[in-house]
């Protein structure tokens, strides 16, 4: 009976310690809900609530009488010659403008980090457009490519002829001129970041054994640069569909066929209340976003898998 009491006495500590460690668990798990909640609950309202009503929506006939019609929807807007156009100039724009975007981007991170003079004044030049106002950069490029502008006052002095730039098949190759222009240096800055973390007993180690510029480059630092260049292309994938503003603000709701997004298309859906096709086309384009964006992280996963173990 004694040695019973002793084990009782024994264990009633270690029981109390695993009650109090239990009770701790749960008010920690019942804080940690607490504060969580009410960004769970903006993500659910603002984002996932939403999605789901644009896919109900892409899934009926129209949002009042609300008819199942499945997949309709999604035959008809693959059957759209607007929509075909808008997709076409998107990626068109987004395979030319977002390559651009990286690589000059790297270039310019590259050359800033060498020893060159005026290299703070070059970064301020390449970061002043993250500065300058969507209203103000549209009446630059008025300025500058309107059919009466300063580009065509040169072309004309120097034996050319007027180009109605924004009302041609030239409207692209502005609209890739503006994107560069406008993030070229946010781009520059992340990678000029992403070189400087690269360990510097390694380039040493390189330059002791004779490496080549070119050999250091493409054998070590982009294998380091892998994460920030993923980064960057999203990053500028994504810009690639907000330049509808900028093309919006010039050339209004139907611009000339060579920059007719897919911005433009969805904006006149909307503008007409089409909220079935406009759903549809959405709920399209962010299934080929994910596909690129898983493209991207497989690529990077391969090339960074060395550089992370």
């Amino acid at each position: 009976m004694g040695k019973k009491l002793k084990e009782r006495r024994r264990k009633a500590p270690v029981a109390e310690n695993h009650i109090r460690t239990t009770r701790r668990t749960r008010r920690l798990k019942i804080s940690s809900g607490a504060f969580i909640a009410p960004s769970f609950a903006g993500v659910m309202t603002f984002f996932i609530l939403p999605f789901l009503v644009v896919i109900y929506y892409s899934l009926v006939d129209n949002p009042i009488s609300a008819n199942f019609v499945f997949l309709d929807n999604f035959k008809n807007i693959l059957g759209n010659a607007s929509f075909k156009t808008a997709v076409r100039n998107t990626f068109t724009f987004a395979a030319v403008a977002v390559p651009l975007a990286v690589v000059l981007s790297l270039l310019l991170a590259i050359v800033l980090e060498t020893k060159l003079p005026f290299r703070s004044q070059f970064r301020t030049f390449f970061l002043s457009p993250m500065m300058v106002p969507v209203a103000s950069i549209v009446l630059i490029w008025q300025v500058l490519f309107h059919y009466n502008g300063a580009i065509n006052e040169i072309l004309l002095k120097l034996g050319g002829s007027r180009i109605d730039w924004m009302k041609s098949d030239y409207g692209l190759i502005v609209v890739v001129i503006l994107f560069l222009w406008k993030n070229l240096g946010y781009n520059m800055i992340l990678f000029m970041a992403a070189l400087a973390s690269i360990p510097k007993d390694i380039l040493e180690v390189a330059r002791l054994e004779s490496a080549t510029p070119l050999q250091t480059f493409f054998h070590i630092k982009i294998r380091y640069l892998s994460s920030s260049l993923l980064f960057v292309t999203i990053m500028s994938l994504i810009n690639s569909f907000k330049i509808f503003r900028e093309v919006y603000l010039l050339t209004g709701d139907y611009p000339y066929d060579s920059i007719y997004t897919l911005q433009h298309f969805m904006n006149n859906k909307f503008r007409s209340l089409d909220y079935q096709t406009l759903s549809a086309a959405a709920i399209l384009m962010s299934l080929v976003m994910i596909v690129i964006i898983g493209i991207l992280f497989i690529a990077e996963n391969h090339f960074g898998k060395d550089v992370e173990g």
